[in-house]
């Protein structure tokens, strides 16, 4: 059995660029995607992060970009959502949001299929939809053999995270949006650390590895790719405030 995960060392972001999870990684779960809480620490810890890092800091979340705003304002440093699909600069560029016309098809089965129990969430994003069963798990199995049926149908491709199931167009993912960041000027040059908790950052995890940086795993022990652990979201905000010289950790 290999050795379980040690904590990242405070000097692991000299020299780096540093890439968020949201949800798990920077904010607790919640039963519902808008039922989250963001901790009053959160926006002045970007902040000193993004000065330490000379900008080289972005958030690479599963939400669209419009939604992870609606919880954060307005963000002055990169951003990808939707798990690759969406990518815009600190500058303000953006990229490209491909969302083929079977999209509407899963679309409108997935919310049918919701529409017969109120713990199910349907999540719609820009290229992708989401459904959300941690308030209906007696429903996962279900969830997952539609997700499944609608792929076969559509040609789309399932994403699987903690309690949801995601219909996506195939070709990008988390790991995608890291290598497409580190081609920007503010992180060229620089070694990627990727801070996630779900299945769905293990692309980051491996594409950062990849570029000579490393993975950071939010949350209990588990087969990753990632070469760092911290236990929980407490355990990240601790140690990104160490990074930045906050002993209030």
């Amino acid at each position: 059995m290999a050795d379980p995960l040690l904590p990242p060392p405070l000097d692991l972001l000299d020299g780096a660029a540093l890439f968020l999870d949201f949800d798990g990684t920077l904010v607790e779960l919640a039963e519902t995607p808008d039922a989250i809480s963001v901790p009053d620490h959160l926006h002045p810890l970007l902040d000193r992060l993004a000065a330490r890092l000379g900008g080289a800091l972005a958030i690479v979340s599963g939400r669209a970009i419009g939604d992870l705003e609606q919880h954060l304002g307005p963000l002055p440093i990169a951003v990808s959502g939707s798990h690759g699909l969406e990518l815009r600069t600190a500058d303000g560029r953006v990229g490209p949001v491909p969302a083929p016309a079977s999209l509407d098809i899963a679309r409108d089965a997935i919310r049918r299929f919701a529409a017969g129990d109120a713990g199910l969430i349907v999540e719609d994003k820009p290229a992708s939809v989401a459904l959300h069963y941690r308030g209906a798990p007696a429903q996962a199995a279900d969830a997952v053999a539609l997700a499944g049926a609608l792929a076969e149908r559509t040609g789309l491709t399932v994403q699987a995270g903690k309690m949801v199931v995601e219909l996506r167009p195939a070709g990008a993912d988390k790991g995608d949006a890291l290598r497409r960041l580190m081609a920007e000027p503010a992180f060229a040059n620089k070694r990627p650390v990727f801070v996630g908790d779900d299945l769905t950052d293990e692309h980051a995890f491996a594409a950062a590895a990849e570029m000579d940086g490393a993975g950071i795993l939010a949350g209990p022990p588990r087969k990753t790719a990632a070469a760092w652990r911290l236990d929980d979201v407490a355990a990240v905000a601790a140690w990104l405030m160490a990074v930045t010289g906050d002993v209030r950790g």
